[in-house]
């Protein structure tokens, strides 16, 4: 990095509105909603999306509660414009759902896209050109006018075209692409030249949407931009001021609610931020914000669980383990404090619950915004800004390793230090065993405690059964184990046959009196790298009467690590 960055880059001009509004207001209504992931979320993909999997996340979208969604650029590939015709023909969008195409300012394309939406009810026409000046020098090499002219030109090929479309309910959108990094002056009059040639009006109104494309400044420089344009241009109230941000300073939901502030009417972005680069606005963030305020989104999200599966078959995407709300550990605590004064919120909200239920009538008396001695009419939890219960998810605590400091989690310090990936579902059986034991030491432990711990329980385990050779060939998918084990001070040899070494080895066992089970749950990794790298495998069994048990092994030879494992949960069900 330079020393001296101010030789290199520099800071973005602000814009000259003294008397701005935006910071004194308040959100009191959510705006209108439009999803982008079938195009903007899906061009970010490193494999795109086939027609099945984007109609799964149409179906869900819908299902959400969005009533406008951006199905893809129809002229850009076969692939797209099959998906709007799939959509149109076989019925699949429901009446008040208006579908959103994406198109340049260029007549093959525009052309192009005109023909993917006859037959459609509803649709919106999405134009747009790029009018940064970065844009204008380095990608077009025109001047303003000539950029001006594109866009008109663009608008008049569409308005030509709607003819074709009767009667389909057309709603038409402009975009000044890299808006954040376009001069205001600019943006103002190549958006009113692109209304000249539409002639929008209060009750037909077209969509302006000016799109934080790139973030080059704070999020309040973003909404100063917002109401200069909202203020100046002509004719506002035939528009519908939308947003687009992106997320390159990582400050894309706070740019958006700021750009609401400042008199934008509609939001456009993805579930949980997919997009170029560093993604788009996550949707699902700012609709949880506004809940979290008493207001609500309009989009249903109760069941956030089963929408991240969705999103994660369907865009081969991982959602980070604390992205806000959606994450799978947003919703868990691992300081001992925090789990404490959560336990206690709980329990207070509990209560409340339980008064409204009884004494409905006392309830609605009292009014959800008072205040009495120690009640507590809203949801004001320590740590927990939202019940997890309306997403479909519930609060979990994680063992800690030192259970009065809550210095560390049992899961995160093996896998931390040592890359013992532990299962969820051997986490939940390994912490109780933990937690027991730091309470019997009466102090906290060190890591390489925690892992002799883990190594004790599990790795170590040779009795009643401990491995002395395996050896297993396949032919055809069947396989035939040969191994030798001590049970009970003396040598047993054991043969079996399987579709795998497992089932070949479990086969053998239950043949010479070890209890009947059978493997649920199996998974394996590398713990370190190189000539002496070892693996570590983990396997849960489950015993006829019931019981389950996990077990784990660790070897230089991945199938003898996971013979291992069989072993040790073996070991610990006897």
């Amino acid at each position: 990095m330079l020393s001296n960055p101010s030789s290199k880059y520099r800071p973005f001009p602000l814009i000259q509105l003294p008397d701005r509004q935006w910071p004194n207001r308040s959100l009191t209504h959510a705006p209108i909603w439009c999803s982008v992931d079938l195009r903007d979320g899906n061009q970010a993909l490193a494999v795109p999306m086939n027609v099945a999997q984007k109609l799964e996340m149409f179906q869900a979208l819908v299902k959400c509660g969005f009533r406008e969604i951006e199905v893809g650029f129809p002229a850009a590939s076969n692939t797209e414009f099959a998906f709007n015709r799939h959509l149109i023909e076989e019925g699949r969008i429901p009446d008040d759902v208006t579908i959103q195409v994406l198109v340049q300012a260029r007549e093959d394309l525009i052309e192009r896209t005109i023909e993917s939406l006859i037959g459609a009810k509803r649709c919106i026409i999405h134009l747009y050109n790029s009018t940064s000046p970065a844009q204008r020098r380095v990608v077009f090499g025109k001047t303003k006018e000539e950029i001006v002219q594109i866009a008109r030109q663009g608008a008049q090929w569409i308005k030509d075209r709607l003819p074709r479309l009767k009667g389909t309910e057309v709603t038409l959108q402009y975009s000044p692409e890299s808006f954040s990094a376009t001069e205001v002056e600019f943006a103002k009059k190549i958006s009113e030249a692109v209304m000249d040639v539409w002639q929008p009006t209060p009750q037909r109104k077209m969509i302006l949407n000016l799109p934080d494309t790139v973030e080059v400044a704070m999020p309040n420089v973003y909404a100063d931009q917002i109401e200069w344009i909202c203020r100046n241009i002509r004719n506002r109230e035939s528009l519908i001021v939308s947003l687009h941000t992106h997320n390159d300073r990582g400050t894309g939901v706070a740019a958006t609610e700021l750009g609401l502030l400042a008199g934008a009417d509609r939001v456009e972005g993805t579930l949980f931020g997919n997009g170029e680069r560093t993604g788009n606005l996550d949707i699902v963030i700012v609709a949880m914000n506004l809940y979290m305020h008493g207001i609500s989104p309009g989009l249903d999200f109760s069941r956030l669980s089963e929408l991240l599966e969705m999103y994660e078959h369907c865009t081969g995407m991982t959602v980070p383990p604390r992205q806000p709300y959606a994450g799978e550990l947003v919703f868990t605590a691992f300081s001992g404090s925090h789990q404490d004064a959560i336990k206690k919120g709980l329990a207070e909200w509990e209560k409340t619950v339980a008064i409204c239920k009884t004494q409905p009538a006392n309830a609605i008396k009292k009014g959800m915004m008072e205040w009495t001695a120690g009640e507590q009419t809203h949801w004001d939890v320590p740590y927990l800004t939202i019940d997890p219960s309306d997403l479909g998810r519930e609060y979990r605590e994680v063992i800690r390793v030192n259970s009065q400091s809550g210095k560390g989690g049992v899961a995160y310090l093996l896998e931390s230090e040592f890359g013992i990936e532990l299962p969820k579902d051997m986490q939940r059986e390994f912490g109780p065993i933990a937690n027991d034991l730091v309470d019997a030491l009466g102090r906290e432990v060190s890591a390489p405690e925690l892992r002799a711990m883990f190594w004790r329980e599990y790795v170590e385990r040779t009795s009643p059964w401990e491995l002395i050779h395996f050896h297993a060939d396949g032919v055809d998918g069947v396989f035939h184990c040969r191994a030798s084990v001590r049970n009970a001070g003396r040598e047993v040899k054991l043969t079996g046959e399987g579709n795998g070494p497992i089932a070949g080895f479990v086969q053998a066992l239950a043949a010479n009196g070890a209890p009947a089970f059978e493997v649920t749950n199996f998974k394996q990794h590398s713990l370190s790298s190189g000539s002496e790298a070892s693996a570590i495998a983990y396997i849960q069994i489950k015993l006829t009467d019931g019981r389950v048990k996990w077990g784990a092994g660790v070897d230089t030879n991945i199938e003898l690590a996971s013979i291992k494992a069989v072993l040790s949960a073996v070991n610990r069900a006897a």
